[in-house]
C-alpha cells in the first residue's frame, strides 16, 4: 500500500514536470503578457519552493508525523494544478507554479521516509528504484499526453489531469496510509533563522543570474546575487550553531551519506534540465509541434526506466558502489554525444538518439542506488531530514541546470529575438539552426562534465 500510494505521487508530480516543459514555448506564445523570462519562473518558480522547503517539511514530518505532512502535500498540490489552469497572465501563472512547488515539497520531503520505513533495508533498493521508474514513466507518458492535449486543448489541459487523480489520492492516502515511523522528535523546534536565510538566498541568486543573462549584465544583477550569496554563506554558519538546525550537517560525518550526496549533487546538475533541454533544441531550434518533440525525446524516458528498476535490484544484492560508478560513466557519453550531434546544422535524428538512450540510461543506472546507500547509511530517526537533504540537493541542483540552460542560451542569442526563440517561432538570419543549436550543445558539454564530476566522491568514499 504504502509502495503503490507513494509511487502514485511521483508519477503525478514527474507527469507534471515533462508537461509543463513540453508546453513551455506555447504558453510563452499565447499566454497573454508572458515574457521569455515569464517562461523561465513559469519553470524555476515551481523548483525554488520545492527546494527551499524540503528540509523544514522533511523535519516536520519527523515531529508530527511523515504520512500526514505527505497527505497535505497531495491535496496542496491538486489545488495549485486548479490555480494553474485559470491563470490570466504569466505573472499569475508563476505564482500558481509556486503552490504547486509546495504541495510538491511536501510529498517529496517524506516520499523517501515513508518508503525506507516500510521496507527492511534488502529490499529498500527495490522498493526505492519501482518509485523514482513509475515517477519516469509518469514524464514519459507526460511527453506524449502534453503534446496531444497542448496541440488538441491548448496548454491549459495540461493542468486538468492532476485534478481528478490528486483528488482520488489525497483521499485514498487519508484512510489508507499509517504512520510507520519511530518515535517522533517532537521536542525538536523548526530552524526559523534559517529558513529566513536560505530561501531568500537561493531566490535572490537565481533572480540575479537569470534577470541579467536576461536584460544584460549591470550593477542591479549584481548586487542582487551577492546579497543572496551573502545570505548563504550566513546560513551555512548559523546551521553550526542552532540545537536543532534544518540541515544537520553532523551527517556529513559519515562518508557515505556525504558523499552520495555531493554526488547527487553534481549529477543533478547534469540531467536536471535535459529534457528542457531536448525540447528547446526540438521547438526552437528544429521548430518542431509540441507533439512531435514529445514523441521525438521517448527514447531518453524510455532508457531510464528500463535501467533504473534493475540498478535497484542488482545493487540490493551486491551493493551500489559499481551501479553507480557505471551509470556516471555511461551518462557522460550520453551527453558528450548529445553536445557532439546538437552542434551539427542537420543532425540525424538516428545520432540523436544514441545519446539520448546512453544518457537515459546511464542515470536510471545511478538513481536508485544512490538514493538507497544515503538512506541506509543514516539512524531511523533522522531519516525524514535524510529525504529532505538528498531531494534538496537534487533540487538545488536542477535548478542550476534549468538556468545554465537559459544563461546560456541568452548570452549566444540576440536579446531582440530571444522572445521568439524561446516561442518556438522562426527567426530570421537561421539563428534557430546556428546561433540556438550551438547554445544547446554547449549546455550539453557543460552536463557532461557535472556528471563526470560526480565521481570524484564516490572514488574518495573507496579510500580509507
Amino acid at each position: 500500500m504504502v509502495l503503490v500510494n507513494t509511487t502514485l505521487a511521483s508519477f503525478m508530480s514527474f507527469l507534471d514536470s515533462n508537461i509543463v516543459v513540453l508546453a513551455l514555448p506555447t504558453i510563452v506564445r499565447e499566454l497573454p503578457g508572458t515574457s521569455a523570462f515569464d517562461g523561465v519562473w513559469i519553470i524555476l518558480g515551481y523548483s525554488i519552493v520545492a527546494a527551499v522547503m524540503l528540509l523544514t517539511l522533511g523535519r516536520f514530518g519527523d515531529i508530527f508525523g511523515r504520512v500526514k505532512m505527505y497527505n497535505l502535500g497531495f491535496a496542496v498540490f491538486t489545488v495549485g494544478s486548479a490555480l494553474c489552469s485559470v491563470s490570466p497572465n504569466g505573472a499569475t501563472l508563476v505564482g500558481f507554479r509556486i503552490v504547486q512547488g509546495l504541495g510538491s515539497a511536501l510529498i517529496f520531503a517524506n516520499n523517501n521516509a515513508i518508503l525506507t520505513d516500510a521496507f527492511p533495508s534488502n529490499e529498500r533498493g527495490r522498493a526505492i528504484g519501482i518509485n523514482q521508474v513509475v515517477g519516469i514513466m509518469g514524464s514519459v507518458i507526460g511527453l506524449t499526453i502534453g503534446g496531444v492535449l497542448t496541440q488538441t486543448l491548448g496548454w491549459r489541459s495540461i493542468f486538468w489531469i492532476n485534478i481528478p487523480v490528486g483528488g482520488f489520492s489525497t483521499v485514498w492516502a487519508y484512510f489508507r496510509l499509517r504512520e510507520l515511523s519511530v518515535q517522533a522528535h517532537t521536542r525538536e523546534g523548526v530552524d526559523v533563522l534559517g529558513n529566513l536565510l536560505f530561501a531568500p538566498g537561493v531566490g535572490l541568486v537565481l533572480y540575479g543570474l537569470t534577470f541579467g543573462a536576461f536584460s544584460g549584465w549591470g550593477e542591479y544583477d549584481t548586487v542582487i546575487m551577492g546579497i543572496g550569496l551573502i545570505l548563504i554563506v550566513l546560513f551555512v554558519y548559523a546551521q553550526t550553531r542552532i540545537v536543532y538546525p534544518m540541515m544537520d550537517l553532523r551527517l556529513f560525518k559519515n562518508r557515505v551519506f556525504s558523499s552520495g550526496i555531493i554526488a547527487n549533487l553534481f549529477s543533478s546538475i547534469a540531467r536536471g534540465g535535459v529534457t528542457l533541454n531536448l525540447s528547446i533544441f526540438f521547438q526552437g531550434v528544429l521548430l518542431y509541434d509540441a507533439y512531435r518533440a514529445g514523441i521525438l525525446m521517448l527514447p531518453y524516458s524510455l532508457a531510464f526506466v528500463a535501467a533504473g528498476p534493475l540498478s535497484g535490484y542488482l545493487s540490493d544484492r551486491y551493493g551500489p558502489t559499481r551501479f553507480v560508478t557505471a551509470g556516471l560513466i555511461v551518462g557522460s557519453v550520453g551527453l558528450a554525444l548529445l553536445a557532439v550531434f546538437s552542434s551539427t546544422p542537420s543532425p540525424a535524428y538516428s545520432h540523436l538518439v544514441v545519446g539520448m538512450v546512453l544518457s537515459g540510461a546511464g542515470n536510471g543506472m545511478f538513481v536508485a542506488p544512490n538514493i538507497a546507500s544515503i538512506m541506509n547509511s543514516v539512524q531511523p530517526t533522522r531519516r525524514g531530514v535524510a529525504s529532505g537533504m538528498a531531494t534538496l540537493i537534487y533540487n538545488v541542483g536542477s535548478l542550476f541546470s534549468i538556468s545554465l540552460i537559459f544563461v546560456v542560451l541568452a548570452t549566444v542569442a540576440p536579446r531582440s529575438e530571444l522572445q521568439n526563440l524561446f516561442a518556438g517561432l522562426p527567426v530570421q538570419g537561421d539563428l534557430n539552426s546556428a546561433v540556438f543549436g550551438r547554445g544547446v550543445s554547449m549546455v550539453y558539454a557543460l552536463m557532461g562534465a557535472f556528471n563526470f564530476l560526480a565521481l570524484a566522491p564516490l572514488i574518495l568514499r573507496l579510500k580509507r
